[in-house]
C-alpha cells in the first residue's frame, strides 16, 4: 500500500508541475503574441519562454513588459499638463528658416515635432568637446563660476580622478548659495549612491536623487532595467551639456575590463536650446523628488513656479546653430527615436557615417542601412574592435556579413573603447546624444538625442569622425567570412536573443 500511495502521489505531483508549466508557456505565450510588439522581440521573448521552463517565464514577468511603477505614473500624469502647456511656448520662440538647408531636414523635423512635441529652435552656439579631460574641465570651470543653480543628470557617476573635483566644486558651490541638484541612474550609478563620497557631497549641502530606483520589492511593481540613461549638465539655466559622457574619468574608470580608455564626445549649448535642457532635466527631477511639496494654484503659477525652481528661462540668441531636442523613453513616446533614426538613414542620399558602441539593429534598421548602401550612399559605421560585453560583441558580429555584401563599410576603432554615440548625413545635419544603436536604448532607456541642423557644426563632427577612421581598421570581409563555425554559432546564438540586450 505504502509504494502504491507513493507512486501515486509521485504521479500526482509530476502531473500538476506538467500542467503548470504548460499553462505558464501557453498563457504568456498568447500574452506576447497580443502585445503587437516588432517581432524580433516577440520572438525572442517566445524562445525564453518556450524553451526554458518556469524560469523563462520568472523572466519575462520581470523584464518583458515595460511597467512602470505607479507613483511615478501618477507623477507623470500630475506634471502632464504643465509639460504641455510649456512645450507650446516653444514653438514661436525661435523659428528657424529651412531656407539654404538640406530639404530632408524640414520633414525631419517636422516628425521629431510631431512625435516629442518639441521644435527646432536657431540661434545656438555649440561647441564640440571630444576629450574627456577636456568635457570635465569645462564642466569644472563653470560649476565654479556658477551663482544660481547647477544641474548634473547622469547615468553613471564614479569617484576617483577627475571626477573628485567636479564633486568638491558642487560642495563650494552649495556654500555660497547655488542650488546644487544631481539625478542619477539608480542601478548605473548604484556604487557611488552607496559611497562616503555621495554622503560627504549631500552634507554639503547638495541634492541627489535616484532616477527610476531599483530594488527586489520593487521588482513586483516595475521593471527595473528601465533606466535613465541622459547625461545632461545645466548651469545657471544658461549653459548646457549633453552627450555620451558619464561623469567618469576615464583614466581610473574600469581601467581592468581590458578595452581602453572609454572614447566619448559632449556638446556645449548656449542659446534657446539651453531652456530645453532644463526643462527636461527638472521634469525628470519632479518624477523622482519635491511634486509632494509642490502646492498647485493653477496652470500659469504652476509654470512660473517651476521656472523659478528649475531656474529654466528663455535664452536669447547667441549663435546660429539650429538644434532640435528629442527626449526619449518608455511612457513618452516609445518609438520616437527609433522613427526619427529610420528617416534619417533614408534621407541619406550620398554619406551616412555613424558610431555606436553596442550595434544591435532591428530588422527595419537592418533594411533602412541596406537600402541606403545599395543606393549609392556611403555607408560608413565605426564600432569599438573590443567591447565590454561579450553577448553584444557576437550579436554584432552577425550582421557583418548581411550589410558588408550590401555595401556597407564597418571600421573596427582601435583606440579604446567608442562610446559616442553620433550620426553625420550628407555633410548637412547630424545627430548626437546618449542613444546606441540597440534595441535598450531605442525602447527601454530614457535617453536624449540632438537633431542638429546645421553644416558648420556637422562639419567640425566630421572632422572628430574622421580622427575616428584613422584609429580604426576597416572590416576585411573576406577574411571575416572565413572565421569558424564555433565563432558563427556564438554569434547567431546571441542575435537569438539580441532584441533583449
Amino acid at each position: 500500500m505504502e509504494a502504491t500511495a507513493l507512486h501515486w502521489s509521485y504521479s500526482l505531483f509530476s502531473t500538476v508541475i506538467l500542467l503548470a508549466d504548460l499553462f505558464i508557456r501557453i498563457g504568456l505565450s498568447l500574452r506576447v503574441i497580443m502585445r503587437k510588439r516588432p517581432y524580433g522581440v516577440s520572438l525572442a521573448w517566445l524562445i525564453v519562454i518556450l524553451l526554458i521552463p518556469f524560469i523563462g517565464g520568472f523572466f519575462y514577468l520581470l523584464f518583458g513588459e515595460n511597467r512602470i511603477s505607479e507613483r511615478r505614473v501618477e507623477r507623470a500624469r500630475m506634471s502632464s499638463s504643465r509639460y504641455q502647456h510649456w512645450l507650446k511656448t516653444l514653438r514661436e520662440r525661435a523659428p528657424v528658416s529651412w531656407n539654404g538647408l538640406n530639404p530632408e531636414c524640414e520633414p525631419l523635423h517636422r516628425q521629431a515635432k510631431t512625435l516629442v512635441g518639441i521644435p527646432a529652435m536657431t540661434g545656438n552656439r555649440l561647441q564640440l568637446i571630444d576629450h574627456p579631460e577636456e568635457i570635465l574641465a569645462s564642466i569644472l570651470k563653470d560649476i565654479e563660476a556658477s551663482q544660481s543653480t547647477c544641474h548634473l543628470q547622469f547615468y553613471i557617476w564614479e569617484e576617483g580622478g577627475r571626477v573628485d573635483k567636479i564633486a568638491e566644486a558642487l560642495i563650494q558651490a552649495a556654500s555660497r548659495g547655488v542650488v546644487c541638484r544631481i539625478l542619477l541612474d539608480s542601478i548605473g550609478s548604484k556604487s557611488f549612491l552607496k559611497s562616503k563620497t555621495a554622503a560627504a557631497i549631500k552634507s554639503g549641502g547638495v541634492k541627489i536623487e535616484e532616477s527610476l530606483p531599483a530594488g527586489i520589492i520593487r521588482l513586483l511593481f516595475s521593471r527595473i532595467d528601465i533606466r535613465n540613461h541622459r547625461k545632461i549638465v545645466v548651469i545657471d539655466g544658461k549653459t548646457a551639456y549633453t552627450g555620451s559622457q558619464n561623469m567618469v574619468d576615464p583614466d581610473v574608470f574600469k581601467t581592468d575590463a581590458g578595452v581602453g580608455s572609454w572614447i566619448d564626445v559632449m556638446v556645449k549649448v548656449d542659446g534657446p536650446a539651453v531652456e530645453i535642457l532644463g526643462g527636461i532635466f527638472i521634469n525628470d527631477w519632479f518624477l523622482e523628488t519635491d511634486i509632494d511639496q509642490f502646492q498647485s494654484i493653477s496652470l500659469l503659477e504652476d509654470i512660473q513656479q517651476i521656472r523659478r525652481i528649475g531656474d529654466i528661462h528663455p535664452r536669447t540668441a547667441t549663435g546660429r546653430s539650429a538644434v532640435q531636442i528629442v527626449p526619449s523613453g518608455p511612457g513618452l513616446a516609445p518609438e520616437a527615436i527609433h522613427s526619427l533614426l529610420l528617416t534619417t538613414i533614408y534621407a541619406a542620399r550620398h554619406e551616412l557615417i555613424m558610431t555606436t558602441p553596442y550595434f544591435i539593429p532591428d530588422e527595419p534598421l537592418l533594411a533602412a542601412l541596406k537600402a541606403a548602401a545599395q543606393r549609392g550612399v556611403d555607408v560608413k559605421i565605426i564600432v569599438p574592435e573590443k567591447n565590454d560585453s561579450i553577448m553584444v560583441k557576437y550579436a554584432s558580429r552577425a550582421r557583418y556579413e548581411d550589410l558588408s555584401e550590401a555595401g556597407v563599410k564597418f571600421f573596427l576603432f582601435k583606440g579604446g573603447l567608442l562610446h559616442s554615440k553620433t550620426v553625420t548625413v550628407d555633410r548637412d545635419f547630424s545627430l548626437l546624444g546618449s542613444v546606441n544603436l540597440d534595441m535598450r536604448s531605442f525602447w527601454l532607456n530614457f535617453e536624449a538625442t540632438l537633431f542638429i541642423y546645421c553644416r558648420e557644426f556637422t562639419s567640425d563632427l566630421l572632422e572628430v569622425q574622421f580622427d575616428y577612421l584613422k584609429q580604426s581598421e576597416e572590416l576585411d570581409i573576406t577574411s571575416f567570412a572565413q572565421r569558424g563555425l564555433i565563432e558563427k554559432f556564438k554569434e547567431n546564438l546571441s542575435l537569438l536573443v539580441s532584441p533583449l540586450l
